[in-house]
């Protein structure tokens, strides 16, 4: 096994970390619980708008009006796969009772979300340690760094609504694994069928779903769980950590 694709499934693999800061401690309250889907709205936001969406523009070859017809392809992808799901409201969460139904549809829909950001996340990380270890190393460090506070987002409804560790954290693995499978992709075709014009649609698309998904569902679904809360306080939270990952990833040479 290449050190390119082990570096790619250790940068995956640390959604795991913020899974079991999850269940390491009792159930989430309501108000940790809007904080915390606040906080994977800020950090899905943050890097679909200031990262995915602007790369993939910058990208030599891609249109403008290809780039954004793909981000708006995702948003209406978003909405038609929004109207397969059952739509079920909480009802007095404040009582600590939480609705399941409506906590695994928040779940399947962030895991998705974060999922279709980590597959080509992968790619990129396998693709740029292939060119340079050493670059290579330093943007899969810090993808490790933000894929904690995704795992931990992804975790704390799926905990929630099922009570149960072992699902939680293999929810959150899930996303990782999408990331794991982007860089084993990579390894296969090693990019002679990914083109970086269709890294750069995938990524436009994707940052569509991921705003959507956002401002529809995380953002709502966090007012709801504690009413006397302001959710934006999660989304700056998750937008402050992400913006610091991003960083590291930018002085590293990628984004």
């Amino acid at each position: 096994m290449s050190l390119p694709l082990i570096l790619t499934l250790l940068a995956g693999s640390t959604t795991f970390i913020g899974a079991l800061l999850v269940i390491i401690g009792q159930k989430p309250s309501n108000r940790v619980l809007a904080f915390s889907i606040g906080f994977a709205a800020g950090i899905m936001l943050l890097i679909s708008l200031m990262e995915m969406l602007p790369a993939a523009l910058d990208t030599a070859g891609m249109k403008p009006v290809l780039g954004y017809g793909m981000f708006l392809a995702g948003l209406l992808g978003y909405f038609a796969l929004d109207r397969c799901l059952p739509h079920t409201h909480p009802q007095d969460l404040t009582c600590g009772k939480l609705q399941p139904r409506n906590l695994r549809r928040t779940a399947l829909l962030l895991t998705l979300g974060i999922s279709l950001h980590n597959f080509p996340e992968g790619i990129a990380t396998f693709v740029t340690a292939s060119s340079d270890l050493e670059l290579g190393t330093g943007i899969a460090l810090a993808v490790a760094l933000h894929n904690i506070p995704e795992g931990l987002a992804v975790a704390g409804p799926v905990y929630a609504a099922s009570g149960s560790r072992t699902r939680a954290v293999c929810w959150a693995g899930l996303s990782g694994l999408a990331e794991i499978a982007g860089g084993v992709l990579a390894w296969l075709i090693l990019g002679s069928v990914i083109s970086p014009v269709m890294m750069a649609a995938i990524m436009a698309a994707v940052a569509g779903i991921m705003v959507a998904l956002s401002v529809d569902e995380l953002m709502p679904m966090a007012r709801e769980i504690d009413p006397h809360n302001n959710p934006s306080h999660g989304v700056l939270c998750g937008m402050a950590v992400m913006g610091l990952s991003l960083s590291l990833l930018q002085s590293s040479g990628l984004g």
